[in-house]
């Protein structure tokens, strides 16, 4: 497997960065991660518009213009000969030194890695995850802008910490206010009489585009859609529940504190939004 990593290729085994980089040192970065299905890069221009959008942000000019990425991405996937394949997208500040001064830094690192995924097993997207609520609340969006995908994801790393010592496989994160806002990584939907709901994006959340995507095909089918602020009660009271999110697809949520979600399996709504998904994905 090969890895681009500004403007050459690397072996895995040889793929490496200076350890005076600041996305090691500090996080300081930003990274995106795609797919493709069968040989076609799904979402690309929404995935690199938001990177660079993140990069703009925290005032990192990425040394490729959006063409010259995706070409790049397209390239590493040609040379790995892979058709489905998940693939990170990766920016960091680049090598500097052993202080925070973004300005001491050199040219921005371009890392591309393309390799294959699977979060869940089969079994799991039939029988559903289970949920734990955890302490670890997301980042408020005033100290942190949530539409910044950055490399210091320490916050959901904690949240997954929590839920894993709680026997789930996923975290449930509230907001500053109280209110649901995502899991550790991926975005949350209810279905409560017919009508599908999710967290809107000042309840701190990232704005997925797995989640844009299942919006569109819900109200393509007619289903209505509210991006309205949940509690916790909402989540337990919910007929379905399902996440959201680039390397998961869509995958339902079977039980949430020890509390079983409708029926307690995949629910017919959200067994449909995952055929279409697939279908749109696969065709």
């Amino acid at each position: 497997m090969k890895v681009y990593i500004s403007g050459k290729f690397y072996d895995k085994a040889d793929a490496k960065i200076s350890v005076y980089d600041h996305g090691l040192l500090y996080g300081d970065g930003v990274f995106e991660g795609i797919r493709c299905y069968s040989g076609k890069v799904f979402k690309l221009d929404e995935h690199l518009d938001r990177l660079y959008d993140g990069a703009r942000h925290i005032h990192l000019e990425i040394p490729l213009s959006k063409q010259a990425f995706a070409e790049a991405i397209h390239e590493t996937l040609r040379i790995n000969g892979l058709k489905d394949a998940y693939i990170r997208a990766v920016v960091t500040r680049g090598i500097g030194t052993l202080g925070l001064d973004p300005r001491k830094c050199g040219k921005p690192e371009v890392i591309i890695i393309t390799d294959s995924i699977q979060l869940y097993s089969p079994e799991t997207y039939e029988k559903g995850l289970e949920l734990a609520t955890v302490a670890t609340i997301r980042n408020h969006p005033a100290a942190l802008d949530p539409r910044i995908k950055s490399l210091n994801y320490l916050n959901n790393i904690l949240a997954r910490i929590e839920a894993t010592l709680c026997g789930c496989e996923e975290a449930l994160m509230l907001n500053h206010k109280g209110e649901v806002a995502e899991c550790s990584g991926d975005n949350i939907f209810i279905v409560k009489q017919g009508v599908l709901k999710t967290p809107p994006p000042d309840a701190g959340i990232l704005k997925g585009i797995t989640r844009g995507v299942v919006i569109d095909l819900a109200r393509q089918a007619g289903i209505p859609v509210q991006e309205v602020p949940l509690t916790r009660h909402d989540i337990y009271a919910a007929d379905e529940c399902f996440l959201t999110g680039t390397a998961a697809e869509i995958i339902a949520v079977s039980k949430v504190d020890g509390r079983v979600i409708g029926s307690g399996k995949q629910g017919p709504i959200t067994k449909l939004l995952h055929q279409r998904f697939h279908e749109l994905t696969r065709q």
